[in-house]
């Protein structure tokens, strides 16, 4: 049986993984913009919840880009403190240069924040500039685990490099490849890179049939107004034990 990881941003979508049969969550908010550091409130809920999968945490002080100012380095920092308290299984980190190098001294210093907690480099490496350079550091680092999309739009467009960090990496980091995954082409991705651990949002749509003015969007594309993105127990089941 696979393991799957779901990208989810609340209780209610932690609670549909747990019931899919996922191992892990990666808990965020405002995934559209590719998910930034959750709430406190919203960590400790899901905490005080106890459910039976672990709790990884997206440490990300904003949208945009991977390079950060040195007040929000200490920022994030702190958010691991809480995080080390609150008592989640591990965070999400990662930081570059703004050549595009993995930022060692940004991430040392969240490393040492983290303690024991378990740590996974995140997607900031799809555009650092030397993929494999870059693949050594992380793993001197200390991180447990790499998620990727081999630096291309979906894990499905990047199997190749995705299975060259598997190769080399060599059982010292776990490469999870993450981006794009679904029931139609897990067993692909599985097949063509020897990856173990997926990340996946399992997400379906749901219509907000609340009430609304309709002059007014909040959405990012105004068609997807009223539209709420949702993890699902049957797709994350599917993520599972999909083998076709």
């Amino acid at each position: 049986m696979r393991k799957i990881e779901v990208c989810s941003t609340s209780l209610d979508d932690a609670r549909e993984a747990e019931a899919g049969g996922a191992i892990r969550i990666e808990l965020c908010s405002a995934i559209t913009c590719g998910g930034v550091t959750p709430s406190h409130a919203t960590i400790q809920s899901i905490v005080d919840a106890n459910l039976n999968l672990d709790i990884n945490v997206l440490i990300r002080a904003r949208e945009g880009g991977f390079h950060y100012t040195p007040s929000e380095i200490d920022t994030m920092c702190r958010d691991i403190e809480f995080c080390r308290h609150a008592g989640v299984h591990g965070v999400v980190i990662g930081a570059l240069t703004a050549q595009g190098d993995i930022d060692i001294e940004a991430c040392k210093r969240m490393v040492e924040a983290a303690g024991d907690l378990s740590i996974t480099f995140h997607r900031a490496f799809d555009i650092c500039r030397e993929p494999l350079a870059s693949l050594e550091q992380i793993i001197a680092l200390g991180c447990d685990r790499l998620l990727t999309s081999g630096q291309q739009p979906s894990a499905e467009q990047g199997v190749e490099l995705i299975a060259e960090l598997v190769e080399r990496a060599a059982g010292r980091i776990i490469i999870m490849p993450g981006a794009g995954i679904n029931p139609r082409n897990i067993a692909f991705i599985e097949q063509k890179t020897a990856a173990t651990e997926f990340h996946s949002t399992a997400a379906v749509d749901f219509n907000d049939t609340a009430y609304r003015g309709h002059a007014v969007s909040f959405a990012a594309y105004p068609q997807r107004e009223g539209v709420i993105r949702r993890s699902a127990r049957e797709v994350v089941s599917e993520l599972v034990n999909n083998t076709l």
